[in-house]
Parts: structure tokens; C-alpha cells; sequence
């Protein structure tokens, strides 16, 4: 009888992805509600054949030597600017990721910070429980049209371009910044491509969708928050670090833009203070992905990744394929 392989999952996620593992394997699973330490990380990747991380997961170079018969780390996330691939790759363990499954649930939310800032819905709600609503009011809580607005989007990757597309709705005038063009994405809705300097002078809405890599690394900065009109509002549901956080308070401060809304920090979890202050700007914790069907989507395709090299196969989202060719 073939001997199971043993996996690791730092912590709990959708059951249907753990009983898919539990078939073939020996599953332990970390089912405290927390982050491990890196000491506590460090002692439960040892003597696993493949774990299953998450983004708040630090996957360094000690973790990784610490993980001395690991063949994968399957990422519950799209992005792994958590985890030292490079590393990784030396060591001959296979990264992957979950791409894909995720695209419509972050693009939605997206939309739904956009509105939320746009029509100052999070201050509406609280005025109304607080039980400060008397009745309509020529000038109660004034917000910005969006209909026959521009929207800038920063990144024209899966998500940015599924969050373009559902801009057809609102008759927007589209504008896009990438490392490339998407010549579907004009074609289809008329998307133009500009410059970033253009794209944040011209747009009512901007929408950020990079991944974190050195170069998108405080990518929004004051230079660039100077740019945008009194009446923009900055969206970002990409990566916290993208937007230089003490600039965007400055800006929000003193009304150099109308809003924001984030769902990510640049020291996640930690928040810069004084945003938790400021009426403009909707604060979120890391949701963009967090309906039940997508989640269960993204743990059972990690899960998949898993089995896949576990079998001695290719997985399908494999980030570092040079591992393959060695």
C-alpha cells in the first residue's frame, strides 16, 4: 500500500477542500483563527509533503529550508508577493496559485467601494441609525454621479478588465494603464490606453488592479494623488503597499480628491491611524474574495494544485514552472 503524504494548511478554510485532500492524504489542519508565528509555521511545514498557505503567510527562505521533503506551496490567493519564490525555485518546490476563480467576486467589490464612496453611503448609514435622519433635505449627503462618468483603470489583467467591462452599464468613457496593451479591451468597449499622468488628470474614478511587484510598489504616491481632480475617487482592491498610505491621507485630509476606498493596507493588518479618522475614504478588512462560492473555488483549486504534484504531474497554476525544467 502506497503511504499517504502528509499536508499542512495554516489555517482553516471551506471544508469541501479539506475532505478532497483528506481522500489520498494525511491532513493537518492549523484551527486556531490566527496567523502562526514564524516559529510555529517553521515547526509544522517540517516532514509535510506540500502545504497550503495563505497570503498572511510569510513564506521566507528559513520557512522554505525548514520544509525539507515540501515538493509545493499552494497559495490561496492570486497573488504571492508573500512567499520568496525565488528561493522556492532553488529548492525545487513548485509555487502555485489561484488565479481565475476570484475575478468577478474582486471586480464586484470594486464597484461596490466605487458606489459606496461616490454616494456616501457608510456616513448615510450611520446618520440614519444614529437617528439624525428628519427628513428629506435639498443638500443631505450630496455625492458624485457616476453615469457618463470616466473610469481609470491601473492594470487591465483579468480583474481589471472584468471591472471595465461592467463599467458598459454606466455609458463611462474608459481610460487604461498597463505594462501592455489590451487590444480586446478596446476593441470591445472602446477602452482607450493612455499614461498613467493622463489617465489620473483625466479620470473621475480610478481602480487599481496591479499585481505587488518592485516597480508597482507605492506606484500612488503624492506626485501622482496631485494629479487627480478635486472630485476623483482612488479605488484599490489590489495590494496595500501600491498606494503610499501617508500620501493618501494627506490628500484625503485636505480635500486634494474626494474619496477612497480600500480594501488593503500598505502593513496589513495594520492601518495608518489617521485614515480611521476620515469621513472620505470606506475601509474594508480584505474582502474582495470572500463570498462562500469563491472561496470554496479558491481552496479546492489549491487543493487540486496539490494532489496534481503529489501525483508526479504538472499542476495547473503553477507560478514558478523553471522548477519543472530543472
Amino acid at each position: 500500500m502506497q503511504e499517504r503524504k502528509q499536508v499542512f494548511i495554516t489555517r482553516m478554510i471551506p471544508e469541501p477542500a479539506i475532505e478532497l485532500l483528506k481522500k489520498t492524504c494525511n491532513v493537518e489542519v492549523n484551527m486556531e483563527d490566527r496567523v502562526l508565528t514564524k516559529h510555529e509555521l517553521i515547526s509544522k511545514v517540517k516532514g509535510k509533503d506540500a502545504v497550503l498557505c495563505l497570503l498572511t503567510d510569510t513564506i521566507d527562505d528559513e520557512v522554505l529550508q525548514a520544509a525539507d521533503r515540501c515538493k509545493i506551496f499552494a497559495n490561496y490567493a492570486v497573488g504571492y508577493n508573500n512567499i520568496d519564490v525565488e528561493s522556492a525555485t532553488r529548492r525545487k518546490i513548485i509555487i502555485t496559485n489561484t488565479p481565475g476563480v476570484l475575478t468577478d467576486a474582486t471586480s464586484d467589490l470594486a464597484w461596490a467601494l466605487l458606489f459606496a464612496v461616490a454616494r456616501r453611503i457608510v456616513e448615510a448609514d450611520a446618520f440614519t441609525r444614529q437617528g439624525k435622519f428628519k427628513g428629506w433635505a435639498p443638500q443631505l449627503f450630496l455625492g458624485q454621479d457616476i453615469t457618463g462618468k470616466t473610469l481609470g483603470i491601473i492594470g487591465a489583467g483579468r480583474i481589471g478588465n472584468n471591472f471595465a467591462r461592467k463599467s458598459k452599464g454606466f455609458s463611462m468613457r474608459v481610460l487604461y494603464y498597463d505594462v501592455k496593451r489590451n487590444f480586446e479591451l478596446e476593441k470591445d468597449i472602446g477602452a482607450t490606453f493612455v499614461d498613467l499622468d493622463t489617465l489620473l488628470k483625466e479620470s473621475d474614478f480610478v481602480s487599481i488592479h496591479v499585481p505587488l511587484v518592485p516597480d508597482t510598489r507605492h506606484l500612488i504616491g503624492a506626485r501622482e494623488l496631485s494629479l487627480m481632480k478635486k472630485t476623483a475617487i482612488l479605488i484599490n482592491t489590489s495590494r496595500g503597499p501600491v498606494v503610499d498610505e501617508k500620501a493618501l491621507v494627506d490628500a484625503l485630509k485636505n480635500r486634494k480628491i474626494w474619496g477612497a476606498g480600500l480594501d488593503v493596507y500598505e502593513n496589513e493588518p495594520d492601518i495608518e491611524p489617521e485614515l480611521l479618522n476620515l469621513s472620505n475614504v470606506v475601509l474594508l478588512p480584505h474582502i474582495a474574495s470572500a463570498t462562500f462560492e469563491t472561496r470554496t473555488k479558491m481552496a479546492i483549486m489549491a487543493a487540486e494544485n496539490i494532489l496534481a504534484v503529489l501525483r508526479g504531474e504538472i499542476p495547473p497554476n503553477i507560478v514558478n514552472p523553471e522548477v519543472i525544467r530543472k
